[in-house]
């Protein structure tokens, strides 16, 4: 479950998800690896869900393994909001 206000990465293949998870655990970054919320589309099934304190440490290590999300949203009221990445 995705809380208020946590962040989820999507990623648009298993293989780019799977690495960044591998690359996020050897940084002992806080995330959580879920099934994609169902108000959200990938093909991949899978994305990152991590807090707000976590975004700028995460994406700057994504951005220098040249690993970007494809997507990211914001849970917040219930539903999911886009954010500029």
């Amino acid at each position: 479950m995705v809380k208020e206000n946590d962040f989820v990465a999507i990623f648009h293949s298993i293989h780019r998800v799977l690495k960044a998870e591998k690359i996020l655990k050897q940084a002992e970054v806080d995330f959580l690896l879920i099934p994609v919320p169902r108000q959200l589309t990938s093909d991949c099934g899978l994305a990152l869900r991590f807090s707000p304190e976590t975004k700028e440490n995460l994406l700057r290590i994504l951005a220098s393994a040249d690993l970007p999300p494809a997507e990211m949203f914001q849970r917040s009221d219930g539903g999911y909001l886009e954010v500029a990445l």
